[in-house]
């Protein structure tokens, strides 16, 4: 394993799906440009898989640990919770207390900058707000610090981030060894369940020419339409099962 140093590295949570080898592979090939990076992916299985073992050669894949799930429709649960929580304690039981670096939780459905990854090192205390877009962005005043965030929806919460939004230093993971995200976690608020046992908003540093540029995108890979595919299935004559798509 090479050390980890600034920045690094993406937490990714995959749903399987019809795109999924075509958002990892552009992902893949997004970080592949990024120096000192270390891609962790958490597996929602028993073993490997061969898609993500080909993209990605893994030191050591674990079912993630069930939680109970919160009440209500399947729409209002928070999502990739374990995986996340299953990737910090991999960090938590290989890095060494002391070790610098940046954990950044990436989806494989954005679409990112290679800007994010230059930003200078983070503060090794803090997490960092790493800006926005139009409809969601933290608001940074004089000094290197935020002031507030720009936001319509639950501006109540704690931290109004996103998970694309924020990075956070090793040394205060390491440091914070019961910081972690709560399944049981209201919509909106799993950022918040994290970073609340981390820093207070005060604490957080602005990044991206002070929260003003936007670095990271949301595009989600279209949904295919797979009618005619299932048809032919129906007629058994569904297309090669051996081919990777």
């Amino acid at each position: 394993m090479t050390p980890l140093s600034p920045p690094q590295p993406p937490l990714l949570p995959p749903p399987p799906r019809p795109v999924q080898k075509a958002e990892l592979v552009r992902l893949s090939q997004t970080l592949l440009h990024v120096r000192a990076l270390h891609w962790v992916v958490v597996e929602d299985a028993a073993a490997p898989t061969a898609l993500r073992g080909a993209l990605h050669p893994p030191e050591r894949r674990d079912p993630p640990r069930a939680s109970p799930p919160p009440r209500g429709p399947p729409w209002l649960r928070p999502r990739g919770v374990e995986q996340r929580n299953r990737a910090l304690q991999w960090l938590r039981e290989t890095r060494a207390p002391g070790e610098s670096g940046v954990v950044y939780f990436a989806d494989d459905d954005n679409t990112y900058s290679l800007r994010l990854f230059e930003e200078h090192p983070w503060r090794g205390r803090l997490a960092g707000g790493a800006g926005g877009g139009p409809a969601f962005r933290a608001a940074a005043g004089g000094g290197g610090r935020v002031v507030g965030f720009h936001t319509a929806w639950k501006p109540e919460r704690p931290f109004p981030l996103d998970m694309a939004g924020f990075a956070v230093g090793l040394p205060l993971l390491l440091a914070r060894p019961a910081a972690r995200f709560d399944p049981q976690a209201e919509r909106g608020y799993l950022e918040s369940s994290l970073l609340g046992g981390l820093v207070s908003p005060a604490e957080l540093e602005p990044k991206a020419d002070n929260c003003t540029q936007v670095l990271v995108w949301h595009t989600r890979t279209e949904k295919p339409k797979l009618r005619q595919e299932e048809q032919l299935q129906r007629e058994g004559r569904g297309s090669d099962p051996h081919i990777e798509v």
